[in-house]
């Protein structure tokens, strides 16, 4: 997705090196639809240049900063020069996560929206997170939930959200459940205990599962998994609420999973 604005003086673009002159290079700009900007040979390195040609190249990827826009005029001043290694690399990686967020849009849409379906659902998910990216992670994090307060349909949400599930990379995806226990026995007490130990696994969980019991407000207690992906947390989730429910049913009480809170108070 391309944007159709101008950048902003100060920001750091992506662009391409189109044509090299004496006086400096011309720069397609990749994040913004037919925007081009010039860096003046004295923007292209530190020091002293003898030949532009020998810092870039045609068809070369590189980071710009802006250093000013004139719409009326058309021209967008760049400079390479300004922009350091670190600032480089973060730039290229965020564009090339922009680029993959773009064919996960198309997957979760299908081959046949049209543009303005596109650019419609794009925005809601700007709106949100900032990036078409940042908007997949959170929802292959947290689900339909990360996209609720978007204008999306619940068919829309839906399909970005498997899509993002099924593509997205993340470091961990952390995921919450909520169960009710209630025991009426006249040891309800250590029956209810029995069953938060059953719901933390007794010590016998993957060593990359972190899994957490707490008192929300009676009868309420939430169940918190973080793991490595998706599937494997919501695996354990539901394996967490299946032990503690089996344990209190066993001794004449109930246990209700339920993914979203009941209970008023924290």
């Amino acid at each position: 997705m391309k944007y159709s604005g101008w950048p902003d003086s100060g920001e750091l673009v992506v662009g391409t090196v189109d044509e090299i002159a004496d006086f400096g290079v011309f720069i397609d700009l990749e994040e913004y639809e037919d925007k081009r900007g010039l860096v003046h040979i004295s923007e292209v390195a530190s020091g002293w240049i003898k030949n532009v040609r020998d810092h870039v190249r045609p068809g070369q990827t590189t980071v710009c900063k802006v250093l000013d826009v004139n719409e009326n005029s058309r021209q967008v001043d760049l400079s390479i020069k300004d922009v350091n290694d670190h600032q480089r690399k973060d730039t290229i990686q965020a564009w090339k996560n922009e680029q993959k967020a773009d064919k996960w849009m198309t997957l979760a849409l299908g081959e046949d929206a049209t543009d303005e379906q596109f650019g419609a659902i794009a925005n809601e998910l700007l709106a949100a997170y900032g990036s078409l990216y940042a908007a997949f992670e959170e929802s292959a994090i947290r689900g339909e939930e990360a996209l609720t307060g978007t204008d999306l349909d619940e068919g829309e949400i839906e399909a970005i959200v498997a899509t993002a599930r099924e593509n997205v990379s993340v470091p961990y995806v952390s995921i919450t459940g909520y169960i009710d226990l209630r025991s009426y026995d006249s040891t309800g007490v250590d029956v209810v205990q029995g069953a938060l130990e059953a719901a933390e696994g007794n010590g016998d969980l993957p060593e990359e599962v972190e899994l957490e019991v707490a008192y929300v407000g009676s009868p309420e207690y939430r169940i918190q998994v973080r793991a490595p992906d998706y599937k494997l947390a919501e695996a354990e989730l539901e394996s967490s609420a299946d032990r503690a429910a089996a344990f209190i049913e066993e001794r004449g009480g109930t246990g209700e999973f339920h993914r979203e809170r009941r209970s008023e108070d924290e």
